[in-house]
């Protein structure tokens, strides 16, 4: 094509290709499926798979040679060919011959087509059964079944990673620190060593760290090893889970010890590690959603990401941009290459032809910048896929060839798999390929179908690619999450407006964070803008009430999901044509996901008109809403999510919170106070006056520091009014003290009077505490309440004095379906409805809302 040209750089307008050639897809499947049922075989019949499907295919292979060789030696018979060319001078190959040649040729390639796809299947199982074995081979796997504690030489393999914070019943469960690794050696008893080569996975204990539940831990020195360092551990082995990544075994490291390096990181690894620690260097003093999206939009480093931020993206279908993706690399090389814009001309528009340089250099250099790519970003199989993968999405866009890509996709996804057959298994991987395949098959003829449709051709393109991907990747997103997202194809395309730019002034200070750290500091500055544009779309998505719908997560499901998809792009195509009833059907679409809560009301009844007092189903924990004026509450504990009671606050209307009283400091109470917070006016927390755990008590105090919230104690005797609402402190005294039941015993107890009804909560008072309560001053407030929020979940150990005295005629209990402490306890729900009470309970009812009836009560459950 350039030698046609006349142009060293080429044809402006290169030709089109012909039909889409398949040849290579059914060989890569084969390979892909043939790796995932045989990775973990027994070795003896994966074996026996490898020479089976490479003896059959190369015998069709030589078997369609030699019948090749026969009918050219009849064809030349035939035609009176001699050793010299033929009787009648002819040359070999005349025209007879290879007219019959092309059609024994045509009736003999479904045989080669076969031998192709045996070929690939024998050697993916080869492949898979030799990394397999070693999971199997040398001392590590029998020293795991013995859970042995050993000593061991490990060679860092990945970098270090936090695990999530989750919460553990009242408390938040502790932070590890994830390491893959190779062990390389082995000591005995005897005190000599054994080489081998396993893969691990290494669960180092995190430091103790203060707020836990928002994610952040102290820096360990752990966190900071690069990928080929080699250490000295001493550690205790178990066994892997089965069906898990391509590991042998655990190594769990106990105590604070730090690392013993043994061996330096190889000098690429360095390099990439400072590059990665000037990015971050260089993006310190940006807003909190800029600094963690950053280092993870250019390079993948997410160990500042939240979790509730990390939920925000998972909700919107955005995580690909916490990853490294195809899609970084393809805009670093359409910056040298070219714009996009303009694939038919691309080499005229590129970094590269501006500054002069040949077609051969720019091959080079653009392998040189692949190669720096890869190292940067951590030369793991993630990362050369997304290379491969991204170096295929733009050469189709460069070229203009989109159905040649086709093989080449093919052709890649054969080689990862033959290099890394865990691939086969991975979901990362599945999910790229369903991208890329997309963007190469429907992207196009989407886009031009709404091109015809005089959609703009930038807008066309944009809208086909974030359809595409949406349409292939949901059924496998939803086997993941059990979640569909509806908000997922206009978050994508609103943030991809900001990607390019973010992507290359994140590698802008990537470049210069080493060698001038103000110049970095201030490209960094300009990149937060578009960062903090993508976190607001995944925030704002991730809001919506109606963002997503749940779905089962099994391959039934997903088939389900596949068919849906399929009949609203058959659906989607005839509305097309008729503007008034798409713009209808878009309306209505609309509705649904933003739900305003007027037409939510109308229609689901929820929440009722007139509540008083709402109970949110937030799972194993408590979080208590009381209405104080339109669209205003007062927020009683916050779960142990913020996603739970996020969306309880949003279907409930309440959008200002003058105040938010978290009873006791455990997790389950407080851990979700972000969720409470997220988007709302909050005038002041008040909370109790014994800070235990001292590291819940941190992250309260530091979340309300960042919004500027300020924070009180409760202390017995304290009268408050907002609105129609006005309550009365009950417990704990001015100075609670620990006692053998920890922080429970100092638990807000508020006696709440609105529209008449008198509520008693009583957070999560044990019965010492109970009992201290009916010899306080306060006794005389306790009797006759209208609805009592039982204490503790409704567990085992309560007062049976105070249940006689409150005599509630509606008892609320707040608990999580199969919880494992056998919330609520029978003997509980047994006095309380002796007692004449009411009683309902989250795990069983949903989210309760209590109403004043005109004197009587109603609840009405979600």
């Amino acid at each position: 094509m350039h030698v046609a040209a006349g142009s060293r750089l080429g044809a402006s307008n290169p030709r089109e290709e012909g039909p889409t050639d398949l040849r290579l897809v059914p060989p890569a499947l084969a390979a892909w499926a043939t790796a995932a049922v045989t990775l973990g075989g027994p070795p003896g019949w994966v074996a026996g798979m490898a020479v089976f499907c490479l003896v059959v295919g190369g015998t069709l292979l030589m078997a369609r040679r030699r019948g090749v060789r026969t009918r050219e030696r009849d064809a030349r018979h035939r035609f009176g060919e001699g050793p010299e060319g033929g009787r009648h001078g002819g040359r070999r190959g005349a025209l007879p011959f290879v007219g019959g040649h092309r059609r024994d040729r045509s009736r003999t390639w479904p045989r080669v087509s076969v031998a192709a796809v045996l070929l690939c299947a024998g050697a993916a199982a080869a492949s898979a059964g030799l990394h397999g074995a070693d999971l199997l081979r040398g001392p590590v796997p029998d020293l795991a079944r013995q859970y042995a504690q050993v000593n061991v030489e490990v060679e860092v393999t990945s970098d270090p990673r936090l695990t999530r914070p989750r919460i553990n019943g009242d408390r938040a469960a502790p932070t590890a620190v994830l390491i893959d690794a190779e062990v390389r050696r082995v000591r005995r008893a005897d005190g000599a060593d054994v080489v081998t080569r396993t893969p691990v996975l290494m669960i180092v204990d995190a430091p103790s760290a203060r707020g836990s539940p928002s994610g952040a831990v102290e820096r360990s020195p752990w966190l900071s090893l690069l990928p080929s360092t080699r250490l000295r551990v001493a550690a205790r082995l178990a066994p892997a889970l089965s069906g898990g990544d391509e590991i042998a075994a655990v190594l769990r490291v106990r105590g604070s010890a730090l690392p013993r390096i043994v061996g330096e990181p190889s000098g690429p690894q360095r390099f990439a590690g400072e590059l990665r620690e000037g990015l971050r260097k260089a993006s310190d003093g940006l807003d909190a959603d800029a600094r963690a999206l950053l280092p993870g939009l250019v390079v993948g480093d997410t160990s500042r990401v939240t979790p509730e931020l990390d939920d925000a993206f998972k909700a919107t279908d955005l995580t690909h941009l916490l990853a490294v993706s195809g899609g970084n690399f393809t805009i670093l090389l359409a910056l040298f290459i070219g714009p996009p814009g303009l694939a038919q001309r691309v080499e005229r528009r590129g970094l590269a032809p501006r500054l002069g340089v040949p077609l051969r250099a720019t091959a080079l250099l653009g392998g040189a910048l692949t190669l720096g790519f890869v190292i940067v970003c951590r030369p793991d199989p993630s990362v050369l896929r997304a290379a491969a993968c991204g170096s295929i999405a733009l050469l189709a866009i460069a070229t203009g060839r989109r159905r040649s890509l086709i093989p080449a996709l093919a052709t890649a996804v054969l080689l990862l798999v033959l290099y890394d057959p865990w691939l086969s298994r991975s979901y990362g991987f599945l999910l790229s390929v369903l991208a890329t395949g997309a963007l190469l098959t429907l992207a196009p003829r989407w886009s031009a179908a709404l091109r015809r449709r005089r959609v703009p051709p930038r807008l066309a393109e944009a809208l086909a690619a974030a359809g595409a991907a949406q349409a292939v990747c949901a059924p496998v997103v939803a086997v993941l999450s059990a979640r569909v997202s509806l908000v997922a194809v206009p978050c994508n395309l609103l943030a991809e407006f900001a990607v390019a730019p973010a992507t290359v002034l994140g590698f802008a200070t990537l470049a210069t964070a080493s060698v001038a750290l103000p110049v970095a500091k201030a490209t960094a500055w300009c990149a937060s803008w578009p960062v903090q544009w993508i976190a607001d779309i995944a925030r704002a998505g991730a809001a919506m009430p109606g963002g997503g719908v749940d779905w089962p997560g099994t391959w039934t499901g997903a088939l389900l999901l596949a068919l849906v998809a399929v009949a609203v792009v058959f659906v989607g195509r005839r509305l097309l044509s008729h503007p008034w009833l798409a713009g209808a059907c878009g309306a209505l679409f609309l509705l649904v996901v933003v739900q305003p809560p007027p037409l939510t009301r109308v229609i689901t009844g929820w929440p009722p008109p007139g509540w008083r007092m709402a109970m949110c189903d937030v799972g194993q924990g408590d979080a208590t809403v009381l209405a104080a004026g339109d669209g205003t509450a007062v927020v009683v504990d916050a779960g142990p999510d913020p996603v739970l009671v996020d969306r309880c606050l949003s279907a409930l209307g309440v959008t200002r919170i003058p105040l938010v009283v978290l009873t006791h400091f455990h997790a389950d109470h407080v851990a979700g106070l972000t969720g409470v917070l997220r988007g709302r006016s909050v005038g002041a927390i008040e909370t109790t006056g014994l800070e235990e755990p001292p590291e819940q008590a941190e992250f309260v105090r530091r979340e309300a520091a960042a919004r500027h919230i300020p924070v009180t104690r409760a202390v017995a005797g304290e009268r408050r009014r907002t609105g129609g609402l006005d309550w009365q402190v009950l417990w704990p005294p001015p100075s609670p003290t620990a006692t053998e039941d920890g922080p429970n015993d100092a638990s807000v107890t508020l006696l709440v009077r609105s529209a008449g009804l008198r509520m008693l909560l009583l957070g999560d008072l044990e019965p010492p505490a109970q009992r201290a309560l009916l010899r306080s001053s306060a006794a005389a407030e306790l009797g006759g309440v209208d609805v009592l929020k039982v204490a503790h979940h409704g567990s085992a150990y309560q007062d049976p004095d105070l249940i006689r005295r409150a005599a509630p005629r509606l008892a609320l209990i707040s608990c999580g379906e199969d919880n494992p402490y056998g919330h609520p306890a029978p003997s509980t729900v047994d006095a309380l409805r002796a007692g004449g009470a009411v009683v309902l309970r989250t795990d069983e009812d949903g989210a309760l809302a209590v109403v004043d009836a005109g004197g009587g009560l109603s609840v009405a459950r979600h």
